[in-house]
């Protein structure tokens, strides 16, 4: 049997098993007339249990769970019938989750919040897959709560995660389904290998099939976007294709990308919120005395408005692991595999990142700089590779001139990720190369500024080191990648080099894009994070050191208007000019510049 069918038939045998075990009569209770539902959900929360940057050693003033802990006890003064879910990502985000309780045994700080906020359910996101089936095992014996992922089954057919829970308020069965992101398997390879991803649509039609006589009401929460990320003509990854295959849903939960969506499709309600919780999805239901919907309404609340809850804050678990993250980073408490964190283990002599130009556009990512050549020397050095390809994981990211601790290097690596060795040819990489360009916007005659293509983020732009080499943005993608130069001649095609590469753009990006043939040779035994940590301790004292070995090319940003725009720009009288370029002739027309 090929993969297809293997996957086909344990997707129908685990939904045959499911319907059998977790089905269960319940008794009818009569309810009032005009009764409301209030359903509670959150997403994307990665970590933030208390509301804090570790990386920059503060509180936050509009997110995390101690917040979500505040409205929720409102809520459930206010309201009788409450149901509470969350949409995952959950356990992953933080030097809390990701370097400490993700890798050690027993407690874990983010499912004690949950715990005590008594969720009635969580939907595994891909994230929560980026630490193995080990740490899977291990939350769903922690939660009080079920774990769901209807579209999830282990190889030998066996059930990975509950598909869907059925719970009751007031005489008011609510089914309550959850869906998980089948793309993992790109963005987290070898760790995904126990399990089978079915699409989240024929998924849902399934299960609905099974509950719908058995509820009043159908919430669906489903950790992917609205629109697919990969599969646009199948949409397996979207979920549009639950509303399509699946009419009887009456609460469709969205996440994964981090968007805010508040929407009535038809009689579906449908809410997406930003991540780190700064948001809640609040979606209120009236239900006459026969169970049926007779409204419907939908919003989102900002976090900003509420104050973190002693209730999480004073919880003696929850604060003793806070405090031992903080105390993890100053150097003051040891890793998880036991080893001091090293508190202050060097200085930078000066910024490393270039101040920006135009508020909200990286210079980070217009040239090269030195935050970008120390990750990618330090990946050469550990590698012993040809070639570095790495990313610029968020616009702010800096070594900033002072100490450095833990938590910088955070900020500059925000992932746990491990280095990968990889035999390419010259076509090869100048294909991966062309990927990563396609993160621009072409330039075209009246821009004055390079924007960005907002359906590829900003952490899908590799830069590389080891090659010269020039993106000339007047071409289309696909055809951008110029005068790529190995040790000072031309890179043929056919020649063969060496890449290094994490081990998360390996997965999604080279063997998930068919971009390179070869597999990986070798694997680090620790994580970047940790290279770049021993790197600098073994200079005690970093210099910035840019190569300058890419560059823009096919642009003339020149114009008379330029310095004036600029300003409007930066003084908030134009809108940031991320995904469309700032264009003289454009406002002109608009009047804006005369």
């Amino acid at each position: 049997m090929n993969k297809k069918g293997l996957k086909t038939t344990v997707l129908v045998l685990l939904l045959f098993c499911l319907s059998l075990s977790f089905l269960a009569s319940q008794p009818t209770i009569e309810i009032p007339s005009a009764q409301n539902l209030v359903i509670l959900a959150t997403t994307d929360l990665h970590g933030n249990v208390w509301g804090f940057s570790y990386e920059n050693d503060k509180d936050t003033t509009n997110n995390g769970m101690a917040r979500i802990a505040t409205y929720v006890e409102q809520v459930r003064r206010e309201e009788n019938n409450v149901v509470l879910v969350d949409n995952g990502d959950t356990i992953q985000g933080n030097i809390m989750t990701d370097d400490l309780y993700n890798k050690r045994e027993g407690e874990h700080p983010v499912m004690r919040a949950m715990n005590l906020l008594e969720y009635d359910a969580m939907t595994l996101g891909n994230h929560e897959f980026n630490f193995g089936q080990n740490l899977i095992s291990r939350i769903q014996a922690l939660a009080n709560f079920p774990i769901l992922a209807a579209n999830l089954a282990r190889v030998d057919g066996t059930m990975a995660a509950k598909p869907y829970t059925i719970i009751e308020r007031s005489g008011i069965k609510i089914g309550i389904i959850g869906l998980t992101n089948p793309n993992a398997p790109r963005w987290d390879g070898e760790k995904t290998d126990p399990f089978i991803y079915a699409p989240v649509g024929q998924a849902a039609r399934r299960v609905v099939d099974i509950i719908k006589d058995k509820v009043d009401v159908i919430v669906v929460v489903s950790h992917v976007g609205i629109y697919p990320e990969y599969d646009e003509e199948g949409g397996s990854d979207g979920a549009n294709s639950i509303l399509e295959l699946c009419p009887e849903v009456d609460v469709l939960i969205v996440g994964h990308d981090h968007n805010a969506i508040k929407e009535i499709r038809k009689n579906t309600v449908i809410g997406g919120a930003r991540n780190l919780g700064r948001e809640v999805i609040r979606i209120d239901l009236a239900l006459n005395e026969k169970r049926e919907i007779v409204d419907r309404k939908i919003e989102l609340v900002d976090m900003a408005n509420y104050e973190p809850s002693d209730f999480i804050r004073k919880n003696a678990f929850i604060a003793e692991a806070h405090k031992a993250t903080r105390d993890f980073i100053s150097g003051g408490a040891p890793s998880a595999d036991g080893k001091p964190s090293g508190g202050i283990f060097g200085k930078a002599s000066v910024d490393f990142q270039p101040k920006n130009e135009i508020l909200g556009i990286p210079e980070g990512k217009l040239r090269d700089t030195a935050v970008m050549d120390l990750i990618n020397t330090v990946q050469l050095m550990n590698s012993g590779a040809d070639v570095s390809a790495a990313a610029l994981f968020a616009d702010t990211s800096d070594i900033p001139k002072g100490d450095i601790n833990y938590g910088t290097i955070f900020g500059i690596y925000k992932y746990d990720n491990t280095l990968y060795r990889v035999e390419v040819t010259g076509a090869e990489l100048k294909a991966y190369m062309e990927w990563s360009a396609a993160c621009y916007n072409q330039w075209k005659p009246g821009d004055i500024s390079i924007s960005f293509n907002p359906e590829k983020p900003g952490y899908l732009y590799d830069m590389f080191s080891g090659v010269d080499y020039e993106i000339d943005l007047s071409k289309p993608v696909g055809s951008r990648i110029r005068n790529v130069m190995f040790k000072g001649k031309p890179l043929a095609n056919d020649q063969r080099l060496t890449l290094a590469v994490n081990n998360y753009r390996y997965s999604s990006a080279l063997k998930a894009q068919k971009l390179v043939a070869g597999t990986k040779e070798w694997e680090s035994p620790n994580s970047i994070r940790d290279m770049l940590v021993e790197y600098i301790k073994a200079q005690g004292t970093i210099t910035p050191k840019v190569d300058n070995n890419w560059k823009i090319t096919g642009v003339n940003l020149a114009s008379p208007y330029r310095d004036q725009v600029i300003k409007m720009v930066n003084e908030g009288k134009l809108e940031v000019p991320y995904a469309k370029s700032l264009n003289i002739d454009e406002l002109k027309k608009q009047g804006v510049i005369k």
